[in-house]
């Protein structure tokens, strides 16, 4: 049978890689159809393949940041951790990575070892090996110095029931630190924005730490968890509203954002809920543990900016609003264009 295809558009342009409403047309209405599969079509991070008894999650990605070095991090970095942090919000722990390299003829020696050294840290870091992998070489001008594709594979957490559909009216909405750091932090390191944020820096790392402990305390009382990196936490909840046919309310004011993310976003006109976070996850838990699950997480090295921002409520249309510092509540919808590209 013939796939029903229902992308128009001409071609393919940057803000089809945005993460935003752009994205969602381009793999709903393109690649999800033709490549057609009930895994696939659920559109998770990971999916979960079954191997005898047992539950083996796998999950891919590619990066493409430009420039590759930043703040706080490089492409290296982020390729282990993003890969790692896409098996941790399926609630799995992961186990080992796969590592492709797209080379460009011209790129250093001196850059490729950073980057590989980036790699092995982060990998020997989160206690997982780079097992196998690929190398390629194009021609200068083909590969911005550098592609990176990752496959991470990993062991379902016992504890772990994640799925949109067990979310209910009342759960609370967990958000475990910063919106904004990573996708400034890059916007900055271009240099073609004269903004100063020394302190600032990229959020990337691992967020396998905070989501064992909280499934190790908590189990199925936590609904649903993503890690909102392009099109920002406000894309990552309207997917969530709208798979779940419920609605958000969440609190600005309960939102940490850093003092030079708010600012760049104010003299460039961004919005910080659409910027790209590499090291932070959303939750979706239920009421009863939630202030518990708050302080754990703020107890924990690197969660101290963990927050409780909102809860899901009932209505007939899935959307997330937001209650502005005002008093006034305004919608917060997906991400629609290209603000920033390339961030990862």
């Amino acid at each position: 049978m013939e796939p029903t295809i229902r992308f128009s558009d001409k071609e393919i342009l940057l803000a089809h890689g945005s993460g935003g409403k752009a994205s969602r047309r381009l793999i709903e209405g393109l690649i999800v159809p033709i490549l057609s599969s009930p895994e696939l079509e659920r559109l998770n991070d990971a999916a979960t393949v079954k191997v005898g008894s047992d539950d083996v999650v796998v999950t891919t990605d590619s990066f493409v940041v430009s420039p590759r070095v930043f703040s706080g991090g490089s492409i290296g970095e982020l390729a282990v951790n993003g890969t790692l942090n896409d098996l941790a919000v399926s609630g799995a722990e992961p186990i080992a990575i796969t590592l492709a390299m797209i080379l460009e003829a011209g790129l250093s020696t001196q850059d490729l070892t950073h980057e590989l050294l980036a790699i092995a840290k982060s990998a020997r870091d989160a206690g997982i090996e780079i097992v196998t992998g690929d190398t390629k070489v194009v021609e200068h001008g083909k590969a911005d110095g550098i592609f990176i594709t990752t496959t991470g594979i990993g062991r379902m957490h016992q504890n772990a029931q994640l799925s949109v559909e067990r979310a209910r009216p009342g759960d609370r909405v967990l958000l475990s630190g910063p919106i904004g750091d990573h996708g400034i932090t890059v916007l900055l390191a271009r240099g073609e924005i004269d903004l100063q944020a020394d302190e600032l820096v990229s959020d990337t790392r691992s967020v396998w730490p905070f989501i064992n402990t909280l499934l190790d305390t908590f189990g199925a009382e936590v609904k649903w968890i993503r890690d909102p990196t392009r099109g920002g936490l406000a894309t990552t909840l309207n997917e969530f509203a709208t798979a779940a046919e419920l609605q958000v309310l969440i609190d600005e004011e309960n939102v940490v954002i850093n003092p030079p993310v708010r600012g760049a976003c104010e003299v460039l006109g961004l919005d910080p809920f659409h910027i790209a976070n590499e090291g932070q996850f959303v939750a979706i838990i239920s009421d009863k543990v939630a202030a518990h699950a708050e302080s754990l997480l703020k107890s924990m090295p690197g969660g101290h900016n963990a927050r409780l921002i909102g809860s899901v409520t009932e209505g007939s249309v899935p959307i997330v609003l937001c209650k502005t510092a005002y008093g006034v509540t305004r919608v917060l919808d997906m991400l629609s264009g290209d603000p920033l590209p390339r961030i990862c």
